[in-house]
């Protein structure tokens, strides 16, 4: 569905992860957004967040074939992932990085989505001999296969911002970022850290644009989604 300044059509979005930093982010910025009529966020918990356009649905994998009917949008918005330190064992990674937001994106698709927004990762590779990174390439590889009209996939390196959880090792990395950051240039400027908040904002931004099937960003396509 498109907006039209003189005969706007208001759409509905669809948010996995809603409770995460860029998830969350991500339904603020869509309730702010005067281009959506509703928002309905997937959580593991209830929401802090009211509005009257804000449908609020609690379950994680396990629970997606119960909540099918419901996961109606024009567009779906995936944020989900954990790390190695919650989640050590490689199967309940897998599950979580790949099954998933695979599944998310495969019920909306079969709704009647038509544009898929993914927050995957720098160096997504399904055929890379790294876990993580093949994790991330094989969620990416078998969501483009679902074939929606639009597929955005975003890939942040360092995301930055104010997390519920206290993770020491990660400040410091952030704190590394933020020096390191301007060094980081051409082809290079990929691996720049980059804040939650642009990355939720970059991913409403390109779901008002007019490119088709697919398109993947990394931290340079972001900032431009920003400054348009």
């Amino acid at each position: 569905m498109s907006t039209s300044r003189e005969n706007p059509v208001l759409k509905t979005a669809l948010v996995f992860g809603a409770t995460g930093l860029i998830g969350s982010l991500l339904v603020r910025g869509l309730l702010a957004s005067p281009d959506y009529a509703r928002v309905t966020a997937v959580a593991r918990r209830p929401l802090t967040l009211s509005d009257p356009r804000l449908t609020v649905l609690i379950g994680d994998l396990d629970a997606l074939p119960a909540l099918a009917p419901q996961l109606v949008a024009d567009e779906v918005f995936i944020a989900l992932g954990t790390t190695r330190a919650k989640t050590p064992d490689q199967a309940a990674y897998y599950r979580i990085d790949h099954d998933y937001p695979v599944q998310a994106a495969r019920i909306a698709r079969q709704n009647g989505a038509q544009a898929v927004l993914l927050v995957s990762a720098v160096g997504a590779n399904a055929a890379s001999g790294q876990f993580y990174l093949r994790t991330k390439g094989e969620a990416e590889r078998d969501i483009i296969a679902l074939d929606f009209d639009k597929t955005h996939i975003f890939r942040p390196s360092m995301i930055m911002g104010e997390r519920a959880e206290r993770r020491p090792v990660e400040r410091l990395l952030v704190a590394a970022a933020l020096v390191i950051n301007p060094l980081l240039r051409g082809a290079a400027d990929r691996y720049r850290g980059i804040d939650a908040d642009a990355v939720a904002q970059a991913m409403i931004a390109a779901a008002q644009t007019d490119a088709t099937k697919l398109r993947i960003y990394h931290w340079k396509d972001m900032t431009a989604l920003l400054r348009r």
